[in-house]
């Protein structure tokens, strides 16, 4: 069985929200819910759907949770 390599999240990078949600080891709908609520900010260019997410505000994210116990 092998073991898939987490993406490293790098502060300058770039990311969509397939590979920030694979780098956070969480589910495409989860990522959005955090969109959504403003946890993660997000680039999204006139006239495209996509969006890019910085590795930034991921580690900014990462960086402002509280990890409670028994969660």
């Amino acid at each position: 069985m092998s073991q898939v390599e987490k993406l490293r999240i790098e502060s300058g990078s770039v990311y969509s929200r397939q590979e920030a949600a694979e780098a956070l080891g969480i589910s495409l709908s989860t990522l959005k819910r955090l969109i959504k609520k403003g946890h993660l900010k997000v680039s999204k260019p006139d006239g495209m759907r996509r969006v890019f997410i910085t590795g930034e505000s991921i580690l900014g994210m990462l960086h402002d949770t509280v990890v409670e116990r028994g969660a």
